[in-house]
């Protein structure tokens, strides 16, 4: 392995993507010996099919690619002997290449070692669980093809779905490895605009480590033991109710800022994952925060070393729309008599 791929499968060992599988395609058929009676058609399938997972047997069940004489079922149904099995093989979409795709992109920089978008609210970074189209790798790979050959298309960091604003990419191995290293020496500078609930006093620090939720697995949350993580913040405006910020990242951990703002009880508007119940807001202005459709949270500023002239470069992204007008309207209603 060389030292580029090496860094970058240390750096991303824990979002490695999987790889490609190729499966027949011609069906399976053949009937369910008798002394199987009795038996769980997916303990029977696990039993008659070992090349293939059980987890996999019963995804396959679960989307009707396994007929029993002719005849959708479930992974309980159970088999008495002769039964008629149809068996449709086909991988699981993580399994495939990903694709090429002809999705807009807004591309604020590009040469031939790295791009910089402008990501829009709403467009998932990398293919994953119930997204594996339609992504930004996938707009990656169409707008340069050669990204196939660099691993995740030289997506080093991410945004989440909702979060809008700057993100780089690499488009070469070198500069992958350049990026890598500053991410982890911390010396990316990434500011965003969070409007969050509540007015926030003053500017300050949140120094906590950041890890798996204990028992909602597809959250992250403060915890002992979990990764260092280190958010800056000050008060770009403040009004009745909520707050804008300016959010630095010393490092970038998962949710980050969504979950380092709810820790301190400033969790960012339309935030559903990380919003609890209702929040200390002005009357006037508690439907429209409610009603903001996403995590109010724009990664404003992006600064870097670039990996081949070593020249620091820094660039910008306005608010997007929503986020303005957001503002505008919360303007507006501060400035109306009470």
């Amino acid at each position: 392995m060389t030292e580029s791929k090496k860094i970058f499968s240390d750096y991303t060992a824990n979002l490695s993507a999987p790889s490609p599988l190729t499966l027949k395609t011609a069906p399976l058929l053949f009937k369910i010996p008798d002394e199987c009676a009795g038996m769980r058609l997916d303990q029977v399938l696990a039993k008659l099919l070992p090349e293939y997972s059980r987890s996999r047997l019963q995804d396959w069940i679960a989307h009707q690619q396994v007929k029993l004489d002719g005849a959708t079922i479930t992974s309980k149904q159970k088999v008495w002997g002769g039964e008629a099995v149809k068996v449709i093989l086909q991988s699981n979409p993580a399994e495939q290449p990903y694709q090429a795709e002809d999705i807009e992109l807004s591309i604020c920089y590009e040469d031939d070692s790295i791009l910089i978008i402008n990501k829009r609210a709403g467009l998932v970074v990398h293919p994953g669980s119930g997204n594996w189209n339609g992504t930004l790798l996938n707009a990656l790979l169409h707008h340069a093809p050669q990204l196939s050959e660099i691993p995740r298309a030289g997506i080093v960091h991410r945004l989440d779905k909702d979060t809008s604003g700057l993100l780089v990419v690499a488009k070469t191995l070198t500069a992958q490895t350049s990026l890598v290293r500053q991410l982890q020496a911390r010396s990316v500078h990434r500011d965003y605009y969070a409007l969050v609930y509540d007015e926030v006093v003053h500017a300050g620090t949140i120094n906590a480590s950041i890890g798996r939720h204990p028992t909602l697995r597809t959250k992250m949350a403060v915890v002992e033991g979990g990764k260092p993580a280190i958010t800056h913040y000050t008060i770009a405006e403040r009004f009745p109710g909520c707050t804008l910020l300016r959010c630095k990242l010393e490092t970038g951990r998962t949710h980050q800022i969504r979950v380092h703002l709810a820790y301190v009880r400033h969790p960012l508007v339309g935030d559903c994952v990380y919003l609890k119940g209702a929040q200390k807001c002005a009357p006037h202005l508690r439907h429209t925060l409610a009603a903001f459709p996403r995590q109010a949270l724009h990664a404003t500023q992006l600064g870097l070393e670039h990996p081949i002239t070593n020249e620091w470069l820094e660039w910008q992204a306005p608010m997007p729309d929503d986020m303005t007008q957001l503002l505008k309207t919360i303007r507006s209603a501060s400035n109306e008599p009470a």
